[in-house]
């Protein structure tokens, strides 16, 4: 997350291509789609929280932008996507005088003309590790990404997930991308999915509300768990969906809570701590492994790809 705040998730719809109110007037997804979508392992999900921590610890107890265990962590997904059948691309570009990389996977097959794009920022500050902030997004794409390889899958769009850098500087990486992508292409996207922070250890369940059509998506999935959502404000427009929606891309995403205090009445309908930030470690050295909430990490995990599945035709 920025460091302004934060913003989360962003997910694809399956419109027409560039026709934002085509995206929105689209329903949620039918019975078929919703059982087809699978149950991530959250266990692998905090797995490869493990290996970001260990990347930290290891350089310095950072992840940021210009900083080796930035490289280090993008090298990490990068092997598990290659091996998975993704084709992979490391895009550079530069930023307060350090080069800085963004990783996009495609999935082979869909309809490339249709594309539904997910994506988390993998950059931590230079504090600490980042591993709310935000391993627990990258993780949660990563995973989605690697079971639908798993999976075979074959859906009617086509799938592109991304993991960028120095969002924490200004969404830098993905303003990068979205600056350097011809029109043709942007007209491609039919949305763009954004997760940036998804395993708060006092959390909340904040949808984006930028897209009626993808909200409508997460608010389905939420809904049928019995978990109720409220709009996301805390980081509106501060994380990487922003560079997206700049340019009329229909944007959406999840996320759970940063710096802003829990209110009485979201501790009584989520549980945990009012009075409390919904992450009382962001931006600091404490963002650790033992910064997350399974609970809410297995759920938002399970929403991406509820929604990869439903917008994507998979």
């Amino acid at each position: 997350m920025a460091a302004a705040g934060t913003a989360v998730a962003a997910l694809v719809s399956a419109a027409p291509a560039g026709s934002a109110a085509a995206v929105s007037a689209r329903p949620a997804a039918d019975s078929r789609t919703a059982l087809a979508a699978p149950d991530i392992s959250v266990a692998n999900v905090k797995a490869h929280l493990t290996q970001l921590q260990s990347i930290a610890t290891a350089n310095g107890g950072n992840r940021a932008h210009g900083r080796p265990g930035y490289k280090a962590s993008l090298d990490y997904i990068k092997g598990k996507l290659d091996a998975a059948g993704y084709t992979t691309t490391v895009q550079q570009f530069t930023s307060s005088g350090s080069t800085g990389y963004n990783l996009i996977a495609d999935w082979p097959g869909g309809d490339t003309n249709n594309v539904v794009f997910s994506g988390a920022h993998l950059d931590s500050v230079t504090a600490g590790p980042g591993i709310n902030d935000n391993g627990s997004g990258s993780a949660g794409v990563l995973e989605t990404a690697l079971t639908v390889a798993r999976q075979g899958a074959k859906p009617t769009k086509h799938l592109r997930f991304a993991w960028w850098g120095a969002e924490e500087l200004g969404m830098v990486g993905s303003r990068s991308y979205v600056n350097n992508l011809p029109s043709s292409e942007r007209a491609k996207i039919d949305g763009y999915l954004n997760f940036d922070m998804i395993g708060s250890p006092n959390p909340g369940y904040f949808v984006y509300d930028d897209d009626p059509g993808i909200e409508s998506v997460f608010k389905a999935f939420f809904s049928a768990k019995g978990v109720p959502t409220e709009i996301e404000t805390e980081g509106d427009g501060r994380s990487d969906h922003a560079p997206f929606k700049n340019v009329g891309i229909p944007v959406g995403g999840l996320f759970s809570g940063a710096d802003y205090i829990k209110t009485s009445a979201q501790a009584q309908k989520w549980g945990g701590t009012s009075g409390r930030a919904f992450d009382s470690c962001y931006h600091r050295s404490c963002d650790t492994t033992g910064n997350i909430n399974d609970t809410a990490l297995d759920r938002n995990s399970d929403a991406i790809a509820y929604a990869v599945w439903t917008l994507g035709g998979a």
